[in-house]
């Protein structure tokens, strides 16, 4: 096998230079856990960006993309093929919506999401044509297509790959009075927001904020577009975010109570539990109906594959109670690290909700301390990674057992504590 050394070199002299990875290579995966070539072990706490809530290879997965590319991998949406259907059915009674429009990448789904919201609003709000404005948050991310870095705040997202696409209006996140200064305009078609923002470092809103901002949004004729491509399948405790504090397993509709649906649902990462990029655009007829065809589409979307591996992700996430164990896990978590940072000064803030948590470093986001604080981790077995600067993103794979969280937990404390002594 290729050693750790080499497979960086090759890849600093072949690849583009997009990325900044921790200096570590992966070769293995199996649940909550990742090897390097060597043979080191480290307990994953990034899950692929919330990819892999499902954990690393799970065996119900891997046997339905096995089975599946023996017998057929890819139709075209040329014709029908006989796992399409079946897919979007489970969807749809999973999420409580009517249509779904198969994507792979998150990035496409929000695309996606993008333009079915400006079609209705010329179809069926009836925006004069060419006047259709999204609303969107500050320090969001949705992709990095050039329509999404459009109204991206990332300076390296952002910067010098404009002329960019219009028609988006920017307010502060968890701003309720913002959103509905904005939703005065009336070629307002759509308000896109991510339920918790998690590239931003994890940022949680207010309490009911998601409640508000969807029935102000319905009072104006506005859809109300969720991106739960990294908060959703059960990552937060719930099987989507807008879910609140429902412990329902699946439909979400049945208790309207603790339940915010969207107008448009955008799913992605652990659709397919990071074993083939899956996503998919969830909505009512009245919405989808705009799309006819050959108005939008994917040679990928929906092959046989895609459906087949989703389906055996959905039904882990059900099967293994992954948002119950997200729920309960998160509760500890942030309690440990609460008690953490009572003993140690480096941590000024500890946020999150289920499985989705990040400790505030308490230097300034220029510095190096929470990189720094990455690869100390790195040194005892665990993999986190740095966002915004100053910021530790903490997210493991859902199918971790409490043991397994208590060990993680005396790794964070011993690296931080260790980290804070040598620098005193």
């Amino acid at each position: 096998m290729i050693s750790s050394k080499d497979a960086i070199s090759l890849e600093d002299n072949y690849g583009a230079h997009n990325y900044h990875p921790l200096p570590v290579v992966l070769a293995k995966g199996e649940g909550v856990y990742v090897w390097d070539p060597e043979g080191n072990q480290y307990f994953d706490f990034l899950s692929a960006y919330s990819a892999v809530n499902q954990g690393h290879c799970h065996p119900k997965i891997i046997a339905a993309l096995k089975d599946q590319a023996e017998t057929l991998t890819l139709t075209s949406r040329a014709f029908y093929n006989n796992v399409l259907g079946e897919y979007e059915k489970y969807l749809c009674d999973t999420f409580g919506f009517e249509r779904v429009l198969p994507m792979n990448t998150g990035a496409e789904g929000v695309e996606t999401a993008i333009k079915i919201t400006r079609k209705w609003g010329y179809e069926k709000k009836g925006i004069p044509p060419g006047e259709a404005k999204i609303i969107v948050c500050s320090n969001n991310f949705h992709g990095r297509t050039t329509t999404i870095i459009s109204f991206s705040d990332d300076a390296g997202a952002h910067g010098n790959f404009g002329p960019y696409t219009p028609g988006f209006i920017k307010i502060a996140y968890n701003s309720i009075n913002q959103l509905e200064e904005a939703l005065k305009d009336p070629a307002i078609a759509g308000f896109l927001v991510e339920p918790i923002q998690g590239e931003a470092g994890v940022m949680v809103p207010d309490d009911n904020y998601l409640k508000k901002a969807a029935a102000l949004c319905k009072s104006k004729n506005v859809l109300f577009i969720s991106d739960e491509i990294q908060t959703g399948i059960a990552r937060t405790g719930s099987l989507l975010a807008v879910c609140g504090d429902c412990t329902c397993r699946s439909a979400c509709e049945r208790q309207p109570e603790h339940y915010t649906k969207p107008d448009i649902l955008i799913l992605g990462k652990a659709l397919s539990g990071g074993v083939y990029p899956v996503s998919a655009v969830l909505c009512d007829n009245d919405i989808m109906e705009v799309i006819k065809p050959g108005q939008h589409g994917s040679t990928f979307g929906g092959n046989p594959l895609a459906c087949r591996v989703a389906i055996a992700a959905l039904e882990v996430v059900k099967e293994e109670n992954l948002a119950q164990n997200a729920r309960h896990l998160g509760e500890i978590f942030r309690r440990e690290m609460e008690n953490l940072k009572t003993e140690c000064r480096l941590i000024s803030l500890v946020r999150g909700k289920g499985l989705l948590n990040a400790v505030e470093v308490n230097d300034s986001p220029e510095s190096s301390t929470a990189w720094d604080l990455c690869i100390a981790l790195k040194e005892n077995g665990l993999l986190a990674k740095p966002t915004h600067g100053n910021i530790i993103r903490f997210a493991p794979p859902l199918v971790m057992s409490e043991p397994q969280l208590m060990d993680c937990v005396a790794i964070i404390r011993k690296t931080f504590l260790e980290f804070e002594a040598d620098r005193s």
